[in-house]
């Protein structure tokens, strides 16, 4: 067997779909490079798919069939909100770069949650005590968690009511301008920025609304399940979204620029690949030929000279497409936004796919709770009576 084999040598060793391959990728079971010869194809470690499939020769007992439910290739809960097909993404059955050309954050909300009415995320109250950013945001949800009331026994409009409001207090938290205009149009006002730049930010959001199953997702309808308030499911989702392997990868990029700034181009990019590194915002399991997303958002502005040079030079020299976060934090360093912007940007955004998965989970009765599967020591025997 060759070293490194294509996808469709894959899927006919292991008797699996692409969506399979690139989730085994996804939790390194799967190491994947770019084929020196064709960059736009990936190729895959042969060693790595022949002991992905001596494993699945060797059955799947009770706790392997567990553990393959929450870790494994297949999505373990059934949603129908976002889903992945042929390198796109979907909200509801809708292309989500389609979308978001045209459609606001609050038109996108309505789709994901079903809302029979239009939404409205205006929110007229300040932010208080001199907090703002994150601080602002998780401060004001734990607040909100502590008193909230229990999602069991409301009816879905009533919750998406209080939907709203979460959604407007978040955006006032990271530098929306109070008011009740669409959500872009506040954070505009709220960073002075043109209706230009306001545009830009719309399609931006409305490209991050959600994203399938991730594990703030996953996250958000655990806590939604033990019939928590919504405030606390949105909470618990955006606590995972703030680490540096989900919604925060921005901040890495941001780094990435800074430094890029500071030395230039060059000198960061051949640290990166001399040691071995990958490059912060570059490639994307999900989408081998190129994240979309990135592609839409990159399309509606020129990155700053510095920042396309950098772009240019380091997909040029590893064959990966920027991914979301790199199109996000360009737009940032474009316009000058205030540094954590992108995150702001992001968790304001993803908090209404984190309510939308929360609503769907409510409409199942059972409690999400994986079993432990014990491997320490030895249970000591009871002492004989």
């Amino acid at each position: 067997m060759a070293s490194w084999i294509p996808m469709d040598e894959v899927c006919r060793l292991l008797d699996v779909r692409p969506q399979t391959v690139y989730a085994y990728v996804s939790r390194s079971k799967l190491e994947v490079m770019t084929d020196p010869d064709q960059p736009r194809r990936s190729l895959y470690r042969a060693d790595d798919v022949a002991t992905l499939a001596r494993r699945k020769q060797a059955g799947r007992k009770h706790e392997t069939l567990a553990t393959n439910t929450l870790f494994g290739a297949e999505p373990s809960i059934a949603t129908a909100l976002s889903a992945f097909h042929r390198g796109r993404l979907y909200y509801r059955g809708r292309d989500a770069v389609e979308l978001a050309a045209s459609a606001t954050l609050e038109e996108a909300a309505q789709l994901l949650w079903g809302a029979s009415s239009a939404l409205d995320f205006g929110w007229d109250a300040p932010v208080h005590d001199g907090k703002s950013g994150r601080l602002a945001a998780f401060t004001a949800l734990a607040a909100l968690a502590a008193t909230g009331h229990s999602t069991r026994g409301r009816v879905t409009h009533v919750l998406q009511q209080e939907g709203q409001g979460l959604v407007g207090q978040l955006a006032n938290a990271f530098g929306a301008k109070p008011g009740r205009q669409p959500l872009h149009l506040r954070f505009a006002r709220g960073w002075k920025q043109s209706a230009f730049a306001a545009e830009q930010m719309r399609t931006a959001m409305v490209l991050l609304v959600d994203h399938e199953l991730t594990s703030s997702a996953f996250t958000a309808r655990i806590t939604a399940s033990n019939g928590a308030s919504l405030p606390a499911c949105v909470l618990a989702g955006l606590m995972t979204l703030s680490g540096p392997l989900h919604g925060d990868a921005s901040g890495q990029v941001r780094a990435l620029f800074n430094d890029v700034e500071r030395l230039g181009e060059d000198e960061v990019i051949g640290h990166y690949l001399s040691s071995g590194l990958p490059l912060p915002g570059f490639g994307h399991h999900l989408y081998p030929d190129g994240d979309p997303r990135a592609t839409a958002l990159l399309g509606l502005f020129e990155p700053t000279e510095v920042v396309a040079r950098f772009i240019e030079k380091a997909t040029r020299l590893t064959g990966l497409q920027p991914n979301i976060d790199v199109a996000l934090c360009a737009l940032v360093a474009h316009h000058r936004l205030p540094a954590d912007a992108a995150f702001g940007l992001f968790a304001t955004a993803r908090s209404i796919g984190l309510l939308a998965h929360c609503l769907e989970q409510l409409a199942v009765p059972q409690v999400i709770r994986p079993r432990g599967r014990y491997v320490g020591q030895p249970l000591a025997p009871m002492a004989e009576a």
